[in-house]
């Protein structure tokens, strides 16, 4: 078994490089381990280097060390692959991916508690080919994702606190709705949108939760589609989107478990994150992946922790 520290240098507010390496020297001399560790130089270079250690097809663990960002990098490379597992240590900023193991996620923090731990299938999020593990978001809150890292930086500011200051930048922009063909399954409804969040996990934006019920290997996917209301409204409405509670707003809220959702624009490219990662299309289309990602933790975490059940008579609803 071979074990690779896939280290991101400039995620979180500072380098937590030589920290990573002394834990992995530690790791490997304590329990004899083959371990290596590596530097990303650039955007999806995590892909490029796990991927390549996936096709040597010989029994891996791989440690993503780094952000939301990092994680994605690497589950985008070994979706379906059945000798590569990984993990994830986190120094980025906002950690949206760990939230959803609850108490168990401050575990994660040394590689002690990860080496020999057990591992699971997770579901992933297709969307126009690149997977996510956590949230695909289209729209309002993709936008304000997108433009999250510019205040990384700003002292005071932890992972919230930066999503707060990108909503509040949007919030006054002129890009605050956007006009959409939306289908799911087989139904569309055409209109003025504020956002879609598909979810496979619960959390993103430094701790929103869009949909609280979803669950992360479940096979479901949990939509929820916000139609535009005007800014004082979009305020009363925030605070209940950030805590799962959409369906308090079901004249604008729609929460629905379909198996395919595309979302068209003829006016301007739609920007979606994948657990953070921005892409730009006119045209998405999310639906479950066909691979699983096999992770890996410490003893008794469970990535549905926080999943918290929505009566039935919530979860789908039509416009009023």
């Amino acid at each position: 078994m071979k074990h690779v520290f896939i280290i991101n240098p400039t995620a979180g507010k500072r380098d937590s490089t030589a920290q990573l390496m002394g834990m992995a020297k530690d790791l490997a001399s304590r329990h004899n381990l083959d371990v290596e560790c590596i530097l990303t130089k650039r955007p999806g270079h995590a892909t490029e280097t796990a991927r390549a250690l996936a096709r040597e097809g010989r029994p891996l663990r791989l440690y993503a060390c780094g952000g939301d960002g990092t994680i994605n990098e690497i589950a985008n490379a070994i979706a379906g692959v059945e000798t590569a597992a990984m993990t994830c240590i986190p120094v980025g900023t906002g950690n949206d991916f760990l939230k959803n193991f609850g108490g168990t996620a401050t575990l994660f923090s040394d590689a002690e508690n990860l080496w020999n731990g057990p591992q699971f299938p997770l579901d992933a999020i297709d969307c126009n080919g690149r997977l996510a593990l956590t949230v695909a978001c289209s729209g309002f809150d993709a936008k304000v994702a997108d433009d999250v890292h510019r205040y990384g930086k700003l002292p005071l500011l932890g992972g919230k606190g930066c999503y707060i200051a990108s909503l509040a930048a949007n919030f006054f922009s002129q890009s605050f709705s956007h006009r959409w063909t939306v289908t799911l399954d087989d139904e569309t409804v055409e209109g003025e949108f504020i956002l879609a969040a598909v979810c496979n996990g619960r959390y993103y934006g430094g701790g929103f939760i869009p949909a609280a019920e979803a669950r992360m290997d479940d096979g479901v996917l949990n939509t929820v589609l916000v139609r535009r209301v005007s800014r004082p409204n979009f305020l009363r409405l925030v605070g209940a989107y950030s805590k799962g509670e959409y369906y308090r707003f079901p004249e604008v809220a729609r929460g629905v478990a379909a198996s395919e959702i595309v979302i068209e624009s003829q006016e301007e490219d739609i920007v979606t994150c994948l657990d953070g990662e921005s892409l730009y299309s006119r045209r998405v289309r999310v639906r479950m992946a066909e691979g699983k990602v096999l992770f890996f933790g410490p003893d008794g975490c469970d990535p549905n922790a926080t999943s918290v059940p929505l009566p039935a008579e919530k979860l789908i609803r039509k416009y009023l």
